[in-house]
């Protein structure tokens, strides 16, 4: 008996492993086909940045790039913490697309990579640019935690604020339901950051 036992035991640890890791495939797979419908990008390329966050491109973000977004992960770990938060406050609980911009300069001229997305909430709003608006960030998903930014190839502390901002709509789903509620769309007026 004990015999058997020595043997099944890592039979049953490998096939719950097996099991949890297809079951996380085909939740990334479905993520990863949502940001591409979002956006209209092939995400080609799939790396990590140093700290360990999963990042999706359409071409390879350069080491500038990914970290800030790790920076911008940093920083919205230690707002959440001060926010007395601690759910989602790691890396790897985050997976960030990195899309083509479908602009780089905002109305104003300035350089202000950003992904066009339907105008839903937002139609017939200052924002509406005739059925889409133009959002420095989007996000694909609460769980796993996912969002969609513009590549960038200068002012890279936008990323890292884009990464923070967009990352605090998934703290807060997973923290603060009621706060997450009020602040989930911008079409009812404020912005970021949420956190303080």
């Amino acid at each position: 008996m004990k015999r058997m036992t020595f043997w099944l035991k890592p039979i049953l640890i490998s096939g719950l492993f097996a099991a949890f890791a297809v079951a996380a495939f085909a939740q990334n797979r479905q993520v990863v086909a949502e940001a591409q419908r979002i956006s209209g990008d092939r995400f080609v390329y799939s790396g990590m940045t140093p700290h360990g966050a999963l990042v999706y491109s359409v071409s390879r973000p350069s080491p500038a790039m990914l970290s800030a977004i790790d920076r911008g992960l940093s920083d919205l770990f230690a707002v959440a913490r001060k926010n007395g938060y601690s759910r989602r406050l790691n890396y790897g609980d985050y997976t960030i697309f990195v899309g083509r911009a479908d602009r780089t300069k905002n109305s104003e001229g300035a350089y202000s990579p950003d992904i066009a997305v339907g105008a839903a909430q937002y139609a017939g709003s200052v924002y509406d640019q005739g059925g889409f608006v133009y959002a420095a960030g989007m996000v694909v998903s609460f769980n796993p935690g996912a969002f969609l930014i513009a590549e960038h190839t200068r002012d890279l502390q936008r990323v890292s604020e884009v990464v923070r901002y967009e990352g605090e709509h998934i703290v807060l789903y997973h923290n603060d339901r009621r706060r997450f509620a009020e602040t989930q769309d911008h079409s009812r007026g404020g912005g970021h950051p949420i956190l303080q």
